[in-house]
């Protein structure tokens, strides 16, 4: 699904519009074969299945699924990913004059804030939002968002490292429960380790990797829920897609 205009929606009196019309203007489908995907039973509103053409919906408020895909409402919020560089403080402004967030992201005249953190020396995916409600569920741990990290480390990490770290470790402010570890790549002087967790707390990887015998030299964050990096360049911005902002809003219960 490609992203939905926020304006200019075809809106009637009561701010409703065809269905099909809405899917096709959200890149769906086209209008044609948004009316087979409707007829074929894939096009819920608010958890219904809705086969009758022609039905309206608002689609600021309607909690619309095709395929079982959730379609992100009209809103005038924004959801940005970012690759923050190394160097770079994560706050959007900071009194010693260091570079920021806003730094990366001054184009964009909306009031930004950050959701979570990642230290100065690391390096990643960080999801940018003037959506209050949102960054605060989606950085909270009990929303269990998977975040994935991939670490260069001193020495060799043995499989009965990675089985460790899976089994759960107990850090000095309480235990921490790693989803996955796997080595990327091993070698005596070094190694680089991918781990998948869902809190976020002050330097939890590095302190975890530490933990373990396995000092952290580099780290980047390549991944939150379904949101991948991929291709972002260090210091670039692109908007989340319909269909990652939609698994979030899924994660976050919203």
């Amino acid at each position: 699904m490609s992203e939905l205009p926020t304006d200019a929606l075809p809106l009637d009196e009561d701010g409703q519009i065809r269905l099909q019309k809405l899917l096709a203007l959200a890149g769906v489908a086209s209008r044609r074969h948004s009316e087979q995907l409707m007829l074929a039973g894939e096009v819920e509103v608010n958890g219904e299945v809705v086969t009758r053409l022609g039905t309206k919906v608002d689609p600021a408020a309607d909690l619309i699924r095709v395929a079982g895909k959730r379609l992100p409402p009209i809103s005038d919020k924004v959801y940005l990913v970012l690759n923050k560089p190394r160097g770079v403080v994560s706050t959007m402004s900071d009194p010693e004059g260091r570079r920021t967030l806003r730094d990366l992201v001054a184009e964009r005249p909306e009031r930004l804030f950050h959701v979570g953190r990642l230290d100065t020396d690391t390096s990643g995916l960080i999801i940018l939002t003037n959506d209050g409600d949102f960054a605060h569920r989606l950085a909270h741990p009990s929303y269990e968002v998977d975040k994935t990290y991939v670490a260069e480390v001193e020495g060799h990490v043995w499989p009965r490292t990675l089985k460790q770290l899976r089994e759960g470790v107990t850090l000095e402010d309480g235990p921490v429960t790693v989803s996955k570890a796997r080595t990327i790549e091993a070698a005596d002087a070094k190694s680089i380790v991918e781990l998948v967790i869902h809190e976020g707390r002050n330097r939890i990887v590095r302190r975890l990797l530490d933990h373990v015998g396995h000092p952290v030299t580099r780290l980047t964050r390549t991944r939150i829920g379904p949101v991948r990096l991929g291709s972002l360049k260090a210091g670039q911005f692109r908007d989340l897609t319909s269909e990652e902002l939609g698994e979030l809003l899924d994660a976050t219960r919203l």
